[in-house]
């Protein structure tokens, strides 16, 4: 319906071609309106206007279990959230991931949403149970078909693959058997799980991530009980686990350099402690730096760095670790990926032993439809700034960005999220701040492609540019995809 005014005043242009009339009449079959004229010429002409690198990767993401369902299909195996999910309590609208977005069976629909935005890169996860049902042993014949069909319909959609090895669904099996992540096999068999599908997938897929946002999974998962698999151990299992999970990233990238193709790359997908300056004078910046490599010190820094930071080393709730493990810990990666959604720490100089003083959140902070995303749109400024500059990283990618939001249909059935497409703008107007100061920003991932499985969250938290009725599997572009999709035609901020 409101494609149709768009496409009359688009006709009565004299520059439109048959072949545009037909690219609109496209969109309006999606109910997303078409491209502007203007957004097609940007690049060529719009004064003063900021653009993203030339060649700046736009796309969208998603994780296996999130969105694929079909969990007893093909001889996949169960995960730590399969389990978890069907414990009483868990999950706050009782729901699961049994189906989620049945994107197993719905892939093709999806790559073709993802085309109709004009994204040029997806970023899924594998499910590590579909491939080793049991965690190790002989893996399941059948277990990579899914993401053979997948890669062939992004390829053919011109669409690059980026493939996490792990969002959370360790498999049960190794959960059961040996404690999962809180004893060092599990990192051994993450690798041999690592080195048999990049060994399988890098004729297709040229980038893997490792392991997505650590932070989370050990403080949730291990500690606060709320995440798979629901345990609560002491700070010092915790950063065992968080040093275990380390460990499997640098196996991981070690195994992909011996058995993926030449020129396959490969790097973490993790979560930073994010810390700002709360004012930009020259010295709360550098007590952010200081305080964003304290705080990542359990992961980020010492996959940099090769150590723990001195002050993490000497607390008696450090993990038990050898010189080899450091070693394997910091294998250099192609790239980093930082998931970015709200400020952690406002940080302010101070002339204690820390160097800094974290400023705490006013009741009176705003927050989004989920209350623990509090909009701060210069964290995606300050992130990879602080990381290229601390660790002379190269290549950064922004993993995940996005938002929650109520979403609820208008009289006339369009979804007019304006929260989103306002956390959207400011958070993409700073990005493109760090891309103009060449900060190394390569590209962009949406989170998330459409509505899905949100944790502990089941169905009532949807961070989708497209809108899925969970009882049909209905897709529906909300207004920001339109937002996004004008955003990556003009390579700038719409």
């Amino acid at each position: 319906m409101a494609a149709r005014p768009q496409i009359r005043e688009v006709m009565a242009s004299k520059r439109i071609s048959r072949r545009r009339f037909a690219g609109i009449a496209a969109w309006s079959t999606l109910g997303l309106s078409a491209p502007s004229v203007a957004s097609a010429q940007a690049g060529k002409s719009g004064p003063n206007r900021a653009t993203f690198p030339r060649g700046f990767v736009w796309g969208t993401a998603t994780s296996s279990y999130q969105v694929e369902g079909a969990v007893n299909e093909d001889g996949r195996g169960p995960s730590i959230w399969d389990r978890f999910a069907h414990l009483p309590g868990t999950i706050s609208d009782r729901s699961t991931g049994d189906t989620a977005c049945d994107h197993f069976h719905r892939y093709k629909e999806d790559v073709r949403l993802m085309k109709a935005l004009g994204t040029k890169a997806y970023r899924f996860s594998i499910a590590w149970p579909r491939v080793f049902p049991d965690g190790t042993g002989k893996p399941n014949p059948k277990g990579l078909d899914f993401y053979d069909r997948l890669l062939d319909e992004l390829s053919a959609a011109g669409i690059e693959p980026y493939a996490t090895l792990y969002h959370w669904d360790l498999p049960q099996a190794l959960q059961d058997r040996s404690g999962g992540w809180t004893q060092r096999e599990t990192p051994k068999a993450f690798a041999d799980y690592s080195a048999y599908v990049a060994k399988r997938l890098s004729d297709r897929v040229k980038c893997f991530f490792t392991i997505n946002e650590c932070s989370r999974h050990v403080h949730l998962g291990h500690g606060e009980g709320a995440d798979a698999p629901g345990l609560k151990l002491s700070r010092q299992e915790q950063n065992q686990v968080r040093h275990h999970i380390a460990l499997g990233h640098g196996l991981a990238v070690q195994a992909i350099r011996a058995h993926a193709r030449a020129g396959t790359k490969v790097g973490p997908a993790e979560n930073a402690v994010s810390c700002i300056p709360a004012i930009e004078t020259s010295e709360n910046i550098r007590a952010a730096e200081v305080a964003t490599r304290e705080l990542n010190a359990g992961y980020l820094t010492v996959m940099m760095e090769g150590k723990y930071t001195d002050a993490y080393q000497a607390s008696a709730d450090a993990p038990k670790f050898t010189a080899e493990d450091l070693r394997i810990i910091s294998s250099p990666i192609d790239f980093l990926g930082v998931n970015v959604y709200t400020p952690d720490h406002y940080v302010v100089a101070a002339s204690n032993e820390r160097g800094y003083t974290l400023a705490p959140f006013p009741a009176s902070f705003p927050h989004m439809k989920a209350g623990w995303l509090k909009p701060g749109p210069e964290a995606i400024y300050w992130v990879p700034r602080h990381v290229a500059k601390l660790w002379k990283v190269k290549s950064i990618y922004i993993t995940e960005n996005g938002t929650s939001s109520s979403d609820q249909p208008a009289a006339d059935g369009s979804i007019y999220d304006l929260d989103r497409i306002m956390y959207l703008r400011n958070y993409l107007t700073q990005l493109q701040r760090a891309t103009s100061e060449g900060v190394p920003l390569r590209g962009y991932f949406l989170w998330s492609l459409m509505d899905n499985f949100e944790w502990g969250d089941g169905f009532e938290q949807r961070f989708g540019l497209y809108h899925v009725d969970f009882e049909t599997q209905r897709r529906t572009p909300k207004l920001s995809a339109a937002f996004y999709r004008e955003t990556i035609a003009r390579n700038a901020v719409a």
